[in-house]
Order: structure tokens, then C-alpha cells, then sequence
């Protein structure tokens, strides 16, 4: 069920403003509503920590939450655990590309051979299935949107070739200060070996971190940036994740899912949801979703980060 929002005491205040009510009227809504002393004590940071915890009790998975509400509020549940990534270390590729190619002013229109090689069959690839025979050019912006659409582990593996190498994201996004952060593995390698999954690791609030300077910072603001948010809004994976309780017509979430297999005692190694949410007075926040090798069933997993993302969203649109 989506969520029907109310408006929220800031919302109010500015509509206060912008129809020019007399300042003594203003001061008077806001005394009584409290809508410019505190936030309700339901809608406090605190509250919304007991609720997320309420949430993630007595699952069976290491559940990590991260939350950054227009650069000010934030939450951290079980940061302190690393996290498998899953396919939610395409957006940290995607950033890497982009910078490779703003630093040498490659257009994202450029086409990339894409050799029959790199066309392995047993792996996730909307790509492979609709070119099967390889051996064919494809523009760089259309295999950007198969990793960031479809997490699509043909396309990713291309791109990590064309830019250097796993290295070359790993180094790119630590020197963006983002630190509790490990790339290291290729999507075939954690293919070949479901360990090397562990390998590609974060916390909750780093990925939360990225978020933010993604959506803050000058430098990450010019065409190849725009088109990467423009394609993350159009998300095509994980509906029953953060954007299920989300009224499309009210709010805009741009997000990358990140989803494995079991491992060998029989435990999804990560179920992972992360993203930016706008809402309709401008207001923002980055949140990020990790589910740890989990035995709960797929269904009760993705109910988690959705209830989660439901939690936030009630939070961000009274405070």
C-alpha cells in the first residue's frame, strides 16, 4: 500500500509566507503548531530509530540503515558491519565512467566494441540475451543504462575493461573521501567464486555518504552526472524495494538495487536497495538499505528495506 502524505509544518510555513499572512499570524501557527520550535516527538531522529529497529527485529539477516535528510539529519543503524554491495557497486562504477570521461571529454555517445568474450553465459544479462552473437557496438550511455536499469553483469564487466579495471573505481571513489569502502571483484569473479561477493564491500552511511556528494556537490554536476540521475530515476529493478511505498506522482527516487544468490549455508548474501528521494517542497534525502546474509525468504526481505523506506519517508515528510 503507498502512502498518501501529508503536508508537512515546513511545507505549511512556507505557503504561510509566500501568500504574505501578516507575521503575527505566522508566529501564532507556529507556536501552536510547534512547527518552528521542534518536530512532533513521533517524528524525531530517535522515534525513527526505535521504528526502524521495530522493523528489523528478530530477522534473520544483519540488517544496516543509513539516512542523510537534506544534508543535516542523519541515522546510522549497524554501520559499524561490513556489507556485500551486490550489483549496488554499479552506481559506484557508474561515477568512475562518468569521470573518465568528463576528464577527457569523451561523449557518453561514443560506442565501445563489445568483443563476443566478454558474453559469458551464466550470468544476469538483458545485454547478452538480446545480442547473443556479441561482436557488436554499442554507445556507452546505452551500456550505463544496462548496469544502472537492468543490473546487467555483461555491460558492468565492459565498463570496468574500458576504464582500467576494478582499481581504477576503487581509487576514484576513496579519493572522494569515501573510505569504508572495498572494490575489488569483478561481477564474473564473484561469479567463479560467490566469496569474492565479501570483497566488494561498504557501511550503510558510506553509501549514504556517496549519495550526498552526489547530489550536493558542483563537481558532480554537468551532463554525464544529469544523464547518470536521469537514468536512476528510471530504475527498472527492485519496484518492491525503496520506491514501493513512494507515491510516484508526489515524489521522485533515483536508486540502484544490488541482489545475489545463496550462499552455501543457504543465506542471501546481500538484498540491498540505495537512493535519493525528492520531495515536492524540494526537500531531499539519500537512504540506504543492507540486508546481510539473510535466511529470510525474498519476499520478507525486499518488505524490509520497503517498511524501512516507509519509516523515512513519514519521518522526512513531517519534520
Amino acid at each position: 500500500m503507498r502512502i498518501t502524505k501529508k503536508r508537512s509544518p515546513r511545507l505549511i510555513l512556507q505557503s504561510l509566507v509566500k501568500n504574505g499572512y501578516p507575521y503575527i499570524i505566522i508566529c501564532i501557527w507556529c507556536v501552536l503548531s510547534g512547527g518552528c520550535v521542534q518536530n512532533k516527538s513521533q517524528d524525531s531522529l530517535k522515534t525513527l530509530k526505535t521504528e526502524i529497529r521495530h522493523i528489523i527485529k528478530d530477522k534473520k539477516a544483519t540488517i544496516g540503515v543509513a539516512l542523510i535528510l537534506d544534508g543535516e539529519d542523519t541515522l546510522a543503524i549497524n554501520n559499524a558491519e561490513k556489507y556485500p554491495m551486490m550489483s549496488v557497486y554499479k552506481f559506484h562504477q557508474a561515477l568512475a565512467v562518468c569521470d573518465y570521461l568528463q576528464k577527457r571529454h569523451i561523449p557518453l555517445s561514443t560506442s565501445l566494441y563489445l568483443d563476443k568474450k566478454y558474453f559469458k553465459p551464466d550470468t544476469y544479462s538483458p545485454l547478452r540475451d538480446k545480442y547473443p552473437q556479441g561482436n557488436l557496438e554499442l554507445p556507452i550511455s546505452e551500456l550505463l543504462v544496462y548496469t544502472m536499469q537492468s543490473s546487467d553483469n555483461v555491460a558492468c564487466d565492459i565498463l570496468f575493461d574500458y576504464i582500467g579495471g576494478v582499481n581504477v573505481v576503487d581509487e576514484y571513489i576513496h579519493s572522494l573521501g569515501i573510505n569504508d569502502v572495498s572494490i575489488t571483484a569483478t561481477e564474473d569473479e564473484m561469479h567463479q567464486d560467490m566469496n569474492d561477493c565479501y570483497k566488494n564491500w561498504t557501511t550503510p552511511m558510506e553509501a549514504a555518504n556517496l549519495l550526498e556528494l552526489f547530489m550536493t556537490q558542483d563537481f558532480m554536476r554537468n551532463e554525464y552526472t544529469d544523464f547518470l540521475k536521469h537514468i536512476m530515476i528510471e530504475c527498472g529493478t527492485g519496484k518492491d524495494r525503496l520506491p514501493a511505498p513512494l507515491p510516484e506522482s508526489e515524489v521522485k527516487i533515483g536508486h540502484k538495487t544490488g541482489t545475489s544468490d545463496k550462499n552455501d549455508r543457504g543465506e542471501y548474501i546481500g538484498i540491498n536497495d540505495i537512493g535519493f528521494v525528492i520531495l515536492p517542497d524540494g526537500s531531499r534525502y539519500v537512504v540506504a538499505v543492507f540486508v546481510k546474509d539473510s535466511k529470510e525468504n525474498m519476499e520478507t526481505n525486499a518488505k524490509i528495506i520497503s517498511d524501512i523506506s516507509a519509516a523515512v519517508y513519514r519521518y522526512a515528510g513531517n519534520r
